[in-house]
């Protein structure tokens, strides 16, 4: 697939255009699915916000509300119940999957489970636009300084790219360069830190930085 792995979404003018350019349409002329499942994985998400996320709200304006053709939802967590032959020609009739945050180690628990893990890598022409955990989702392991699931076993996630994501730089009192620095310790391999204004562009295993903000590697 083709990923644009972010923080907080398309929040600039540098990240529409590489989201445009990964689309090779329109946004406007694109029908995304999103996927509200890391949310349920996390303490401080719930009905509400998966809510705002699936109806486009204000609040996620840089995601689901970007002006659409069509938003579709798919919820990981339905698919092992209703078959692969029902769901799997939604994903491949879309133009985009839009992956918002909670939980990455949940995420990555029902992405397996559903199938979809397994189905990704025959989608190389869909794009995969991850917020937060979203984006962390991809990468091999998150740190356990953001698992929130009590029923994860551990902090690996997909493994789908080669590095780690700290997301929400300086967004909050607890995401600061020297929580960053102390994270990427733990990790161990290579990793970025990123803001709110950045985002990782990840094609045929090209890694591109897209930023107007703040962002440090890792390793």
């Amino acid at each position: 697939m083709k990923l644009l792995l972010t923080s907080g979404g398309v929040t600039n003018p540098s990240i529409n255009a590489a989201l445009v350019q990964l689309l090779g349409k329109p946004i406007a002329e694109c029908h995304a699915l999103c996927v509200p499942t890391a949310q349920w994985g996390h303490p401080k998400c719930g009905p509400s916000s998966v809510r705002g996320f699936v109806a486009a709200d204000p609040a996620f304006r840089h995601l689901t509300g970007l002006g659409w053709a069509s938003l579709g939802v798919l919820e990981l967590t339905a698919l092992p119940t209703i078959g692969a032959q029902r769901w799997v020609p939604w994903v491949r009739e879309a133009d985009v999957l839009l992956v918002d945050g909670g939980d990455a180690t949940y995420l990555s628990h029902w992405m397996r489970e559903s199938g979809l893990a397994e189905l990704l890598p025959s989608l190389p022409d869909k794009v995969w636009v991850g917020v937060s955990a979203g984006s962390m989702v991809m990468t091999p392991r998150i740190g356990t300084y953001f698992v929130e699931w009590p029923s994860a076993p551990d902090d690996r996630t997909l493994g789908v790219v080669d590095f780690s994501i700290f997301p929400h730089l300086n967004a909050f009192p607890t995401n600061t360069p020297a929580d960053a620095q102390r994270w990427a310790a733990e990790i161990g391999g290579p990793a970025y830190a990123i803001d709110e204004q950045t985002a990782i562009s990840v094609v045929d295993g090209s890694v591109e930085v897209i930023s107007e903000g703040e962002w440090t590697k890792f390793g």
